[in-house]
């Protein structure tokens, strides 16, 4: 076929596409007079009446009248740079050479889709690989590809006179790439802060029709192996993204690819991609956090296996020790500093809730100079990177996000939480963290055993520290030192004891608070190695919560304790309840508490809302839920107002208005939102607001200066005083140890663990606190616990006994599976107190 007839044809199919044949009875579904055609602008119109001259399609005979409108105006059919555009395709295009494709600098999905066409009329790709080489490697043409129709303009850098713009534009782009060229009326736009320039739905589609081919993905692979050097230098010490915004558009297009995962990516592109990506100023990644929060969750959920597969794959490729650090791995460290971006997607496109805020105790800085820094040692002791820069520059915090949309547990990489080597990380994340990455500011990809380690290592330091700054104020003031938080108390006085000797220390000097806890109980024998301290804690929460004294309230259905608000009792008792709360934490220690999770996001610094009531008052929250949902009439069918009743202590009626002269306000359709607000903000905070206010004021003074706040998530803390209520026997088998002639194949020990396994679950709650002090399962369940079993002698009528301090279970040879469990069973039902046996 002559290339003037080819030329002809693909015109008469592009008016037909733009312009339709003028019958308005037209059936022809390639034709703009068929009532059912879907209009399309005048590039994707060029492209498509190529596609339709190869395959051939159906042609419309013009109209009568179309004919007519013709003879006036003969541009109509392809107005201006249009019909330039069609000449120029069907003349240089049609029937190009390889060679033809130089001239592509940058990439639209118009000028792929022709490249395509041609290739795939040719059954050869050869071509293209080049153009992709081209582009993919190059940070500037990468730039400028795949513009959103708006911005295509600025990106040209062509003369400001629109026709002469828009033919330069044609000529410099080459024929391949002419059908990028916008619609003469298409304004340059200047995007807004948020708004990127790079069309990301045209990116995909032209992913999808790339990544079908083989030749041309290994092209992409290796054109990005070139480019991300280049990038990170750029970046780095050029500051390019200052200079051009529109380099993120590059990150953009990479990070749509969907087979980033595959290992010929991983393994050869991406590390150097994410060193790269790295590099980013914190204003760029918010921005880029801010576009991906808005991509639906199966995308978000991609990239984010992307970033966690690279560190997975790096991992279980090398071999790390402590002299060879998990921490000094470039391609890990980075993967995690992008990693950090999809999550903080994932909070901001999720459930946010930034506005329900606990005040914030300003904390006065003294211009004093402390022990540490006359020691030198006050690198140790500041507070450390409180607040993320992104989670600054987005203005939202991890607590802030209830559901986000890639769960929480989805971001902890398992096998990064076996290699890191927590005291190594401490420290960086303590004293060398502008110079060394610590992962502990990434704590979104640690679980709770390994954060709970770093937590322990933050209070043993400066319990050492502590003991170190009273030796040496006691030997300049030639006083007995006092190393240790010691407190001396009567079991049958242990509140009152208790509450008289915290209460001095925290008026006197409550950094001793911050001391290494030993309890003693008078009268007794016992040795505080820990155990002492696990049954004082244990004895203090039983007195505290019980429901005589009156300082909490109890659910029979949650079986859960919530602050009483009509309690008569001072602020002092719930600064102490919220100081052991806090000693528990610092000492190690698991306690028995049982309060609902918003007691925890309150301390966190989270305000109770509506949602919270589901946990602590459930009953109330379907109440409140029932009336949202309602769909009759409120106000006529419920008559209820802005007024509600409780009960005081004695149980005398209450009235309470949610509102000035609530008792006139009715609650009706337009205002049942407000009226629930008010509900739970009175129900969570202000009817137990002094309570609440102490008790956190006690917490603080042990943990004001840990990093829990900013490790922790409001479960996780929950974790770390409560422990986990999960007890598996089988992983505490597994795990222990035997001393003093036992091991795993003695008889007596194989009836002792059937007998354990035999145990209903309060008999082993019981075995628990006999051994441990305590029955709960400590941060990471039963296999975390190091459990001893000893040989105490032959077979005898005596008990077993134990050393709660160091979780060792002293155990007779007995001579018989049934004396064994007769004899163990007495030991944990009758065991209290400590003794010398």
């Amino acid at each position: 076929m002559k290339k003037a007839t080819a030329k002809h044809l693909i015109e008469r199919y592009f008016r037909q596409l733009t312009e339709g044949c003028g019958n308005g009875n037209c059936t022809n579904e390639f034709c703009a007079s068929c009532c059912d055609f879907q209009p399309v602008d005048n590039n994707s119109a060029a492209v498509k009446a190529l596609e339709l001259y190869k395959n051939n399609a159906t042609l419309c005979e013009p109209h009568p009248s179309s004919k007519e409108s013709d003879a006036v105006h003969p541009d109509n059919s392809a107005n201006g740079i249009h019909r330039d555009l069609i000449r120029k395709m069907s003349n240089d295009d049609l029937l190009t050479t390889k060679e033809d494709f130089t001239d592509v600098h940058y990439l639209t999905e118009d000028t792929v889709c022709v490249i395509l066409s041609f290739c795939e009329e040719e059954g050869d790709y050869s071509a293209f690989i080049p153009v992709i080489g081209r582009v993919f490697s190059s940070a500037d043409a990468l730039m400028k590809s795949f513009r959103k129709v708006a911005h295509r303009m600025t990106s040209l850098d062509a003369p400001d006179d629109q026709d002469k713009e828009t033919a330069a534009s044609v000529e410099d782009m080459g024929a391949s790439a002419a059908a990028a060229v916008p619609e003469e009326d298409s304004a340059a736009q200047k995007p807004g802060p948020d708004e990127v320039t790079v069309d990301v739905d045209a990116v995909r589609r032209v992913y999808d029709k790339l990544l079908t081919n083989d030749q041309i993905e290994a092209s992409l692979v290796n054109a990005l192996v070139y480019l991300t050097p280049n990038m990170e230098l750029d970046l780095e010490y050029l500051d390019v993204y200052e200079t051009n915004p529109d380099y993120l558009n590059i990150f953009i297009i990479v990070m749509e690819n969907t087979n980033l995962h595959s290992p010929e990516y991983l393994e050869m592109a991406m590390p150097q991609f994410c060193k790269a990506m790295s590099k980013l100023p914190v204003s760029a990644l918010a921005k880029l956090t801010r576009l991906w929060s808005r991509y639906s969750i199966a995308q978000i959920r991609r990239m984010m296996e992307t970033f966690q597969q690279l560190i997975t794959f790096t991992i279980i490729s090398n071999e790390y020790d402590s002299e060879n650090l998990v921490n000094d791995d470039e391609t890990v460290v980075a993967a995690t500093k992008c990693l950090k971006v999809v999550f903080y997607a994932s909070i901001l496109g999720g459930d946010l809730d930034v506005d329900h805020n606990e005040e914030e105790d300003e904390e006065l800085e003294s211009d004093e100079l402390t022990l540490q820094e006359l020691l030198g040692e006050e690198r140790l002791y500041r507070k450390g990177p409180r607040i993320d820069p992104l989670e600054k520059e987005l203005g939202v915090r991890t607590i802030d996000c209830r559901r986000p949309l890639i769960p929480f547990e989805d971001f902890i990489n398992d096998s990064l939480n076996e290699v890191v080597e927590m005291d190594k990380d401490f420290t960086f994340f303590k004293v060398d963290a502008e110079g060394k990455f610590s992962f502990q500011s990434c704590p979104f990809i640690l679980n709770a055993v390994t954060k709970n380690q770093g937590l322990y290592y933050d209070n043993r330091i400066r319990m050492y520290s502590e003991r170190r700054i009273t030796a040496l104020y006691s030997m300049a003031q030639g006083q007995q030192p006092n190393p240790y938080l010691k407190l001396k108390v009567r079991r049958d006085h242990i509140i009152d004891d208790a509450l008289v000797r915290l209460e001095m220390i925290s008026m006197e000097n409550p950094s001793d608070l911050k001391k290494q806890l030993f309890v003693e109980f008078e009268g007794e024998q016992g040795v505080d190695e820990g155990g002492v301290s696990k049954e004082f804690f244990q004895l203090v929460l039983e007195e505290i919560f019980n429901p005589d004294i009156g300082m909490f309230t109890y659910d029979d259905e949650t079986k859960l304790f919530w602050f009483n608000s009509s309690s008569l009792e001072i602020e002092a008792q719930y600064t102490l309840i919220g100081i052991v709360l806090g000693l528990a934490i610092y000492n190690n220690c698991i306690l028995d508490v049982h309060f609902p999770m918003v007691v925890y996001r309150k301390v966190m610094g989270k305000k109770g809302t509506y949602l919270d009531l589901a946990d602590s008052h459930p009953f109330l929250y379907q109440s409140l839920k029932e009336l949202l949902e309602y769909t009759g009439n409120v106000e006529e069918d419920m008559m209820i107002t802005f007024q509600i009743s409780q009960t005081d202590l004695f149980g005398n009626p209450t009235s309470y208005d949610l509102k000035e002269q609530g008792e006139q306000i009715p609650v009706t359709n337009e205002n049942r939102q407000e009226f629930v607000d008010l509900y739970a903000e009175y129900i969570l905070n202000k009817s137990v607001e002094r309570q609440f206010k102490a008790f956190k004021k006690g917490f603080l003074m042990v943990t004001n200066e840990s990093p829990l706040k900013y490790l922790f998530k409001p479960e996780e803390v929950e974790l770390l005083i409560c422990g986990s209520r999960n007890l598996d026997f089988e992983a505490l088998e597994k795990t222990t140890d035997y001393d003093g002639g036992y091991s795993k194949d003695c008889q007596v020990i194989k009836d002792f663990w059937e007998t354990i396994h035999s145990f209903g679950e309060e008999q082993k709650r019981l075995f628990l606190q006999f051994t441990t002090g305590t029955d709960r399962a400590p941060v990471g369940g039963l296999g975390k616990l190091k459990m001893i079993i000893a040989k105490n002698g032959s077979d005898t009528d005596r008990l077993p006994t134990s050393h709660t301090c160091f979780n060792a279970l002293l155990l007779p040879e007995y001579s018989s599976k049934e004396k064994l469990r007769e004899r163990l069973l007495k030991a944990i039902t009758y065991a209290k107190g400590f003794g010398m046996l």
